[in-house]
C-alpha cells in the first residue's frame, strides 16, 4: 500500500461523509460478528453498494468476484469480505494514467477543462496552472467562459497573483478564438501548457456543447494533436447524474479523464466507480478544499481505504 498522507486521508474521510456513512459504516454494521457469509449477505452488500451511488456496472463487478470468492469457500469471515471487496474496488479505480500526458513537443499543450455551471472549472484552472507551475511548467490561461464576465475575473485574478499571463476577449466573444489566440500567443513566448476555462453548459444542452467541439477542432489549426488533455470537471455531489455528464461529453469532446471537485460532508463520491467502468476514464485530481494546496493528484488506495472507512 501506497503511504497516505494523515491530512489528506483525514480530508478524505470527511470529504466522503455521506458515501461512508452509507458504504463504510453500514458495511462494518453488516459483517462486524457476522457467524456466516452467504448469499443473503452478498445481496445486502449489492444493495449498499448500489444505494452508494457505486454504479450497475461496477456492482455487478465488485459482487461477481464477491460470489465467485463464495463458491471456492474463501470468506470465511468479515474481514475477508472486507479486504475482497477492498482489492476489488482498486481493481476498478487503478490502471489508466490518472497523470497528466503532456509530452514535451516544442510547443504548447492544450488542457481543456469542462463540465456543468458550478462545477469549479475555473478554480480547477488557477489551481492547476500554480501546480504546473511549481513544477517548473510555463503556463498560460485561456478565458474561453466568455458568457459570464465573473468567470473571466476570476481567471485574471489568479493569473495576477500567480504571475501567470490570461488571454481574454470581449464578453460574448467566440470561445474558440480566444483558446486559437492563447495557443498562438503561448508559441510565440514559448510557454509549455494552456489551460482553457470554458462555459459550464448543461450535458443536455447540445447547442452548447458543439461549441465544445468547435473549441477543439479550432485548436487543431494551432497544434493538429490538440487537446493534449480533455477533463471534465465534476462536483462530486451530483452522484449519479455524473455518469450522464461524463457520457455527454466525452461525446463531445472525448474525455481524457475526470477532476472530482467539492469533496465536501455533501460529497456523493462513488460515482466515480461507475465511470471508471463504464466509460474507462481515470481520475487524474480531487479538490478537498478552497486552498491552492487542495486541489490533489488522485490516490486510489486512499480514496478507497477512505471510503471504507467506519471511524468517525
Amino acid at each position: 500500500m501506497t503511504e497516505k498522507s494523515p491530512g489528506l486521508f483525514g480530508r478524505l474521510k470527511a470529504g466522503l461523509g455521506r458515501t461512508r456513512a452509507k458504504l463504510g459504516g453500514s458495511l462494518a454494521t453488516l459483517i462486524v460478528g457476522r457467524k456466516a457469509i452467504d448469499a443473503e449477505l452478498i445481496e445486502e452488500l449489492e444493495a449498499l453498494l448500489l444505494g452508494a451511488d457505486i454504479g450497475i456496472e461496477a456492482t455487478g463487478v465488485l459482487i461477481g468476484d464477491l460470489e465467485s470468492r463464495l463458491s471456492r469457500n474463501a470468506l470465511r469471515d468479515g474481514d475477508a469480505v472486507y479486504a475482497a471487496l477492498r482489492e476489488g474496488m482498486l481493481g476498478i479505480l487503478q490502471g489508466g494514467e490518472t497523470t497528466l500526458e503532456l509530452p514535451s513537443r516544442g510547443k504548447p499543450n492544450l488542457i481543456m477543462l469542462v463540465g456543468v455551471n458550478g462545477a469549479g472549472k475555473t478554480t480547477t484552472a488557477g489551481k492547476l496552472a500554480r501546480q504546473l507551475q511549481d513544477q517548473g511548467r510555463s503556463v498560460m490561461l485561456a478565458a474561453a467562459d466568455t458568457f459570464r464576465a465573473a468567470a473571466v475575473e476570476q481567471l485574471q485574478s489568479w493569473g495576477e497573483r500567480n504571475r501567470i499571463p490570461v488571454i481574454a476577449q470581449h464578453s460574448g466573444a467566440d470561445p474558440a478564438a480566444v483558446v486559437f489566440d492563447a495557443m498562438s500567443a503561448a508559441a510565440a513566448r514559448g510557454l509549455d501548457v494552456v489551460i482553457a476555462d470554458t462555459s459550464g453548459r448543461l450535458h443536455t444542452q447540445g447547442n452548447l456543447m458543439a461549441e465544445l467541439t468547435k473549441i477543439a477542432r479550432v485548436a487543431r489549426k494551432a497544434d493538429p494533436e490538440a487537446p493534449a488533455e480533455c477533463l471534465l470537471v465534476l462536483d462530486a455531489g451530483v452522484g449519479q447524474n455524473g455518469l450522464a455528464q461524463a457520457e455527454q461529453f466525452g461525446q463531445a469532446v472525448g474525455l481524457t479523464g475526470v477532476v472530482l471537485t467539492k469533496l465536501d460532508g455533501t460529497a456523493r463520491g462513488g460515482v466515480i466507480f461507475a465511470i471508471r467502468k463504464k466509460l474507462d476514464l481515470p481520475v487524474k485530481y480531487i479538490g478537498v478544499g478552497e486552498s491552492i494546496d487542495d486541489l490533489r493528484p488522485f490516490d486510489p488506495e486512499a480514496f478507497v481505504d477512505a471510503l471504507l472507512s467506519g471511524e468517525a
